[in-house]
């Protein structure tokens, strides 16, 4: 059973220690002789100390290494037992050969996280065996790294002999068979894996097997908030996700089945003509955890499997006989309708489609495992793939192949949705489960862009993340865990990285500003002024960095990095016009934008001078930026200081920033409505757009541009897509923020004062004459059931106890209470 700790399980001790001493744990970090690039020469059970980085192998340049550490212990008698665990880079540990625990949860050097489990042991013997992976330069982008290793450490100083890396009598092994392949279009991923059975460790999860020896001792354990000096050293801190969703799913349906002359299968179509019909049954039963199947021996076939879903997922097959087979598992988004062209039609439809990774032209993302001809072989990989479809091609050689089993389990945040919604509208209720999958598949230990390629945590994507999270779930670990990891990316600018955590660095300057909205949204939907305040020296020096660049014609010039904006077609790389070198309306509207949030923070948190500069700063700003940006016969703001480039997103940032009077808004308005020269907003940005919109007053604009999320079901979508067709990836959980706006927007729910304290709902019907919803909120839940005719707005509305608010329609305002009430 997993627990959750709020400090170093071992500092009241390690408090007590003299200065140089304190914050280091009572076991140490172990490492396999046999990895690649030490010295194997060096004495086992040498404790190398943490001040000689000259000892440590650098891990950025190790080739990918597998390893297994085993420990065989005595209990006299039954007892419960509290054990922290973490390795470099993951683990997975079992115990007596039953898998009980895995991690380590992702973080980075500084933010080391450690699981901790309290297990019910038997009296007898046992055996502890942890499977450890380091993948250096070849691991995800987002998988950080110091050096190979694990550590192992009890919470009862009397069993530290007993079970304790550094004490106890560890072995280690490498374990052979692993070779590890380039994932092509899935770039930034993480190497995929064929693994060779003749060479595998089998039985190492028993400790069984040939090769171990005893552990290197490297570094003691180092406490992340309390040790005040270190040399290469993995900071750790207590884990503050719960545990990925680990559980099986049934492929929806095999849909086709056939020879094939060749294991390349890039260039062969999906063809009526070649399927063999009598075996897709047997196929479909195997799958479904039906009897085996068996490949006579000298025998190809190719299996395309609907998944019947988007999944994040890791493939196990296991295996007799076959020596010599090859099982070829593969994933995709989507099969592509033409070879050598990102031409990806209905999602649904496979028939005489291609299914081959985007861009290379060839056999795509996946695994592939070796038989050696023993008996139940048991295949599995290090990480997860993703997609809705599966291609399965088995190859046999001079015997047959029995599969026993090729089987799939789901893996992701165990993020569900609490709230519900639906409106007179039956197209935006059937968008809900695809903008709900998107977000699941894009939430694990961290949010993700896409899950198919990158698999990075983007502050842009993020925020709309984490405020449609906010919107279904009361569990805020993982909302919280993102600000963390984008607080410690700071650089000495103040400046957060694009993405983190990642081992790749890249600087998205106008980020860094939506990081310290994402502090705001924090602030308003859930509140904990603790926590806010522990992230505002960062905030502040985002801001201050953001000061620092206004010209003498006090105008922001355009940060060093990569200015992206949206994905707009006509800009370069993303970048609004002037915004790469020069001054740009949508940047500069921007910084005035999270200006006045960052005023309303520091107010909250009772900073009143660092609120008024921050407020005269953007009203100064806004007045600048209206004297060289406006246009009056244009009606809006110009994205260049030569007014030739227009787009709605330096129109949305003017209003959202909440600085102009209402003569400019009418006119936005009317230029937002009419003007069909403006760069449109992309998926990602018009959640600004809606924004807008809301401020404007102008729901049928927002229900027409949701068209485009009605499209996602017609092309047989089961997430959102990254952009309009034709788009790279099919699952983005930045459009999944409509979301967001069903009740937000629509429904109008939305926190009224800091910590939605109090509530302001604001419907915005538009075209629709029915709005239900029932919206999570710390304090429980607040329902809203309302109906619009021409006779006004009618309804039930539902806050928790101790909630109050108001209710408001065109001008009118009705005050709520806690409990049951008409409006």
């Amino acid at each position: 059973m997993r627990i959750f700790l709020n400090d170093d399980p071992f500092h009241v001790v390690a408090d007590k220690a003299d200065w140089s001493n304190i914050g280091i744990w009572p076991a140490k970090w172990i490492s396999c002789a046999a990895q690649p690039g030490t010295d194997t020469t060096v004495a086992m059970q040498k404790a190398i100390p943490y001040t000689s980085p000259e000892n440590h192998v650098n891990a950025g340049d190790a080739p990918p290494f597998v390893s297994a550490y085993r420990l065989g212990f005595h209990l006299d008698e039954k007892q419960t037992i509290r054990f922290h665990i973490t390795a470099d880079e993951r683990y997975v540990l079992y115990l007596d050969g039953v898998l009980i625990g895995r991690g380590s949860e992702r973080g980075d050097a500084q933010n080391w996280y450690f699981e901790t489990y309290e297990h019910h042991f038997s009296a007898g013997d046992h055996v502890l065996v942890a499977r450890v992976w380091s993948q250096g330069k070849r691991a995800p982008f987002a998988q950080m790294t110091v050096y190979h290793g694990l550590i192992f450490c009890p919470d009862d100083s009397a069993l530290l002999p007993l079970l304790a890396t550094g004490s106890a009598p560890w072995e280690a092994k490498a374990l052979d068979g692993y070779e590890f392949t380039n994932p092509l279009t899935a770039w930034g991923t993480g190497d995929n894996l064929i693994i060779h059975g003749e060479d595998f460790s089998w039985g190492y999860e028993l400790a069984e097997g040939p090769g171990w020896s005893s552990a290197i001792i490297k570094d003691a354990g180092a406490d992340g908030l309390r040790r005040n000096e270190v040399g290469i050293a993995h900071l750790m801190k207590p884990a503050t996700l719960p545990s990925m969703v680990d559980r099986p799913f049934v492929p929806k349906k095999v849909v086709h089945v056939s020879s094939t002359s060749s294991m390349q299968t890039f260039d062969i179509p999906i063809r009526a003509e070649d399927d063999l019909p009598n075996e897709k049954e047997a196929w479909q039963s195997f799958l479904s955890g039906g009897p085996a199947i068996i490949i006579p021996a000298g025998t190809r076939r190719r299996v395309l499997v609907d998944l019947g879903n988007y999944y994040c997922a890791s493939p196990e097959a296991v295996t007799t006989g076959g020596k010599g087979a090859k099982v070829r598992i593969n994933w995709q988004e989507s099969l592509h309708e033409r070879m050598g062209e990102i031409v990806k039609g209905n999602r649904s439809e496979y028939m005489n489609k291609y299914f081959f990774a985007m861009w290379h032209y060839c056999d795509g993302v996946g695994d592939t495992f070796m038989p050696d001809g023993g008996k139940d072989r048991y295949f599995e990989t290090l990480w997860w793939q993703a997609g809705r479809w599966v291609e399965i091609v088995v190859e046999t050689c001079n015997e047959p192949l029995i599969l026993e089993r090729i089987a799939f389990r789901e893996t992701r945040y165990p993020l569900e949705m609490e709230s519900s919604f639906n409106s007179s509208d039956s197209r935006m209720n059937r968008a809900i489960p695809i903008m709900l999958r998107g977000l699941q598949m894009c939430s694990h230990e961290t949010y993700m862009d896409c899950p198919y390629y990158e698999q990075l945590q983007y502050i842009g994507d993020t925020r709309l993340e984490v405020l449609t999270t906010m919107c279904l779930t009361r569990d805020d670990r993982l909302p919280r865990k993102a600000l963390r990891m984008f607080d410690v990316s700071r650089q000495l600018s103040g400046l957060t990285q694009s993405r983190y955590p990642t081992r790749v660095r890249q600087i998205i300057p106008t980020f860094s500003l939506w990081w310290v909205d994402m502090l705001y949204d924090q602030a308003l939907w859930r509140g904990d002024k603790e926590f806010i305040a522990s992230m505002m020296i960062g905030a502040r020096g985002v801001m201050d960095y953001y000061h620092s660049l206004m010209d003498s014609r006090d105008l922001l010039n355009a940060p060093n990095g990569w200015n992206f904006v949206d994905w707009v077609p006509n800009w370069e790389s993303g970048i609004s016009p002037d915004g790469h070198q020069g001054v740009s309306a949508p940047i500069n509207w921007q910084y005035a934008y999270t200006l006045m949030r960052y005023a309303e923070m520091e107010e909250w948190l009772g900073e009143q001078e660092l609120a008024g500069r921050a407020r005269r700063q953007a009203k100064e700003l806004s007045q600048t930026l209206i004297h060289h940006f406006w246009d009056d016969a244009r009606g809006g703001f110009a994205d260049n200081l030569s007014h030739n480039k227009w787009s709605e997103h330096a129109q949305c940032m003017a209003i959202l920033s909440g600085l102009l009077d209402v003569s400019y808004l009418e006119q936005i308005k009317a230029t937002l409505l009419n003007d069909p020269d403006l760069e449109r907003t992309t998926i990602y940005y018009t959640h600004y757009l809606f924004e807008t919109f809301r401020v404007l007053n102008l729901p049928d604009a927002l229900l027409k541009r949701l068209e485009l999320w009605y499209e996602l079901e017609k092309n047989g979508l089961k997430t959102t897509v990254e952009m309009p067709e034709p788009t790279r990836s099919d699952c983005h959980a930045w459009g999944a923020h409509p979301l967001y706006h069903y009740f937000a927007t629509l429904l109008g729910i939305r926190p009224d004062m800091m910590g939605f304290k109090t509530v302001k709902i604001t419907p915005q019907f538009g075209e629709l004459t029915e709005l239900k919803g029932k919206l999570v909120h710390p304090g429980g839940f607040i329902e809203a059931n309302l109906t619009r005719d021409e006779t006004g707005i009618h309804g039930v509305i539902t806050l928790p106890d101790g909630v109050t608010g108001v209710f408001e329609d065109d001008g009118r305002k009705v005050a709520l209470n806690s409990g049951m009430q008409k409006v």
